[in-house]
């Protein structure tokens, strides 16, 4: 089997990735009136992280908070990054690992999957709207901002704090690039999911628990479907030598 035919369609691809978005956005808004419910969970993850001893949210903020221009580069990252980032981390392997992106976008609505049902049973505040945390909501203050009034907007839920898929999914680009190349230099991809926590706890949208239970999630999504085998690392060659050794790996990989 070649890399080609390996290859699931692109419609539908397309289609099911889609239509999966569609259906968490929707099943998210389930949650969107249950307020009351949202902020007293939240006051009990706070004091139980304080009970727990985790480190205050504050000192991530505090850095931030040094500059307009560093606290404006984080709530950009937060707004900008999340969703082109994933999507160009499943193009890619679309185009040049496929059975690297079918494992991934496996992993990727099973985790989601699980965020979904996480959501609709514990709804949640997040610290920039729960005042005994002392924490900016940096993104009003400074912009950009990716949300409006929580009474008023229609196109979150802001209440879905837990678990926090920009860190669930930025763990899983790291995961799937180091998974499906072989430079020396892939570990790097590790800095997208620390910048990406920094972000999401420095700008008061996260909890520390948060990130947790996403990386718990993610784990148990990646026990469950298996990724593919990595191929014989063959060395460098030139030219297209080269392009037949990356094709080999994939056929490899398919078997």
């Amino acid at each position: 089997m070649t890399a080609r035919t390996a290859r699931p369609p692109l419609l539908r691809e397309s289609l099911l990735v889609a239509g999966l978005f569609l259906a968490y956005k929707l099943g998210r808004t389930l949650v969107a009136d249950h307020t009351a419910e949202a902020f007293r969970n939240a006051r009990h993850l706070w004091h139980l992280e304080r009970a727990a001893r985790l480190p205050g949210e504050g000192g991530v903020q505090a850095l931030l908070l040094h500059g307009d221009g560093l606290v404006q580069l984080a709530n950009t990252y937060y707004a900008t990054v999340h969703f082109p980032v994933t999507a160009a981390f499943l193009v890619w392997l679309y185009l040049r690992r496929p059975t690297h992106y079918v494992w991934a976008r496996r992993v990727l609505a099973t985790v989601t999957a699980a965020a979904l049902v996480v959501h609709l049973a514990f709804p949640l505040a997040p610290p920039r709207m729960l005042s005994l945390t002392g924490l900016v909501d940096t993104a009003r203050v400074f912009g950009p901002s990716v949300y409006g009034p929580p009474e008023s907007d229609r196109l979150s839920n802001q209440f879905a704090a837990m678990p926090s898929l920009h860190f669930g999914w930025a763990v899983m680009v790291a995961v799937g690039l180091i998974v499906a190349t072989r430079t020396r230099w892939r570990w790097l991809w590790l800095l997208h999911p620390v910048l990406t926590l920094l972000v999401i706890v420095g700008t008061a949208n996260h909890y520390w628990l948060d990130a947790l239970v996403a990386a718990v999630l993610l784990g148990i999504a990646l026990l469950v479907v298996h990724a593919p085998h990595r191929a014989a690392h063959t060395g460098p060659r030139a030219g297209g030598t080269l392009a037949r050794a990356e094709a080999g790996g994939l056929v490899g990989a398919v078997r």
